[in-house]
């Protein structure tokens, strides 16, 4: 869909070049935000219609609106990058758009199409592409983080579908998530909290999973680690993902291992393409369930000699330990994580423009 569709209604009072440069200098992690938002609306009557790209502010909402009291609402997350060239690209966007829908589905919200969503996009950065950070070097890993959503916004306190539903695509400058870039972080496992059950929306891009995993995450600082690790909620033995990334275990014989997808795990475009990435290293990539066990007894072993989180924010970022109500599980013999700063390496590299774009995953937004 072009960019055309949507109508402009310009941000009157728009941020200062001099105010806007200095964010971008430190922008940190979803503190500051564009001058503009992009909007689309739905109703049972009209479908889709009302695309526009207006100035970023306060959403007014009816306080019996339904994502008020029944949490009928997703989001996605994404990054524009600033090549070197000038131009502004994004990474993968079609997978977004796919999971959007699927989220979409599991929380009886009407599906938006590629068109629309990858529109949205392009629509809203024709407007804001000043707020895509230039990064000063390789080191640098600024960028321009966007934050699709869609939230039942009819005035009813029945509990059903919404017949009104509003769509948005706000923007957000973002350095590296981890303050400590590659370093390892450690991971508290949730032994009584559980993010997602089956049958339940674990695989949907959905507040309401994020925030069952707060209180776990409160949990793990106070245990001094940045994350959170759960198991499945049926056994409590097999690891299924981070409060917001997906997990990757290297094997001594070159396999490449996560937690294969069931409806209690998000499917992740960074996991979907690390799959590929270690393929084309010469890794193995494997699919399969791993216990809270097999992790310790490899750990002890030397068989696992990496563990690493992934996901569009912190992109790849290596596990230094594992912190349980029982033991800490560290790796025997860990040499610098070679196979996740490498990955790491490449996926960045392809996503700013440094690396030959075989996979066909970038698209250009200005």
């Amino acid at each position: 869909m072009s960019t055309d569709s949507f109508e402009l209604l310009p941000n009157a009072h728009p941020t200062a070049d001099a105010i806007r440069e200095d964010i971008l200098a430190n922008p940190g992690f979803g503190r500051h935000f564009a001058d503009h938002m992009a909007h689309v609306r739905w109703t049972l009557d009209a479908g889709w219609h009302g695309r526009e790209v207006r100035p970023y502010g306060p959403l007014t909402l009816d306080p019996a609106a339904a994502v008020l009291h029944y949490g009928q609402e997703i989001f996605e997350g994404i990054k524009a990058y600033r090549h070197a060239d000038g131009s502004v690209w994004t990474f993968r966007p079609e997978k977004n758009a796919e999971r959007f829908r699927r989220s979409a589905r599991r929380l009886a919200l009407p599906e938006l199409s590629d068109a629309d969503f990858i529109g949205s996009l392009k629509a809203l950065l024709a407007q804001d592409h000043a707020w895509v950070p230039t990064p000063a070097g390789e080191a640098d890993e600024s960028s321009l983080y966007l934050r699709p959503f869609m939230i039942a916004s009819e005035k009813f306190l029945g509990v059903r579908p919404a017949h009104e539903v509003d769509y948005y695509v706000i923007a957000s400058p973002a350095a590296a998530y981890f303050k400590g870039g590659v370093e390892p972080v450690s991971i508290w496992l949730s032994s009584h909290y559980k993010r997602a059950a089956p049958g339940g929306t674990g695989f949907a891009k959905c507040g309401g999973n994020y925030a069952a995993s707060l209180a776990a995450q409160k949990e793990a600082e106070k245990h001094g680690c940045g994350q959170v690790a759960f198991l499945d909620a049926r056994e409590n033995k097999w690891l299924e993902e981070l409060g917001g990334m997906n997990l990757f275990f290297v094997y001594q014989d070159g396999r490449l291992v996560t937690p294969r997808l069931t409806d209690t795990i998000l499917e992740g475009v960074t996991r979907d393409s690390v799959l590929t990435l270690g393929r084309d290293e010469g890794l193995t990539p494997e699919e399969r369930p791993i216990s809270i066990d097999e992790w310790h007894e490899g750990a002890a072993s030397g068989e696992i000699t990496e563990v690493f989180a992934c996901g569009t924010a912190a992109v790849i970022t290596p596990v230094g330990e594992l912190v349980t109500e029982e033991d800490r599980i560290r790796l025997a013999g860990a040499d610098g994580n070679p196979i996740a700063k490498r990955l790491r390496t490449k996926l960045l590299d392809l996503q700013y423009g440094r690396a030959e774009d075989t996979h066909g995953w970038l698209t250009r937004l200005t």
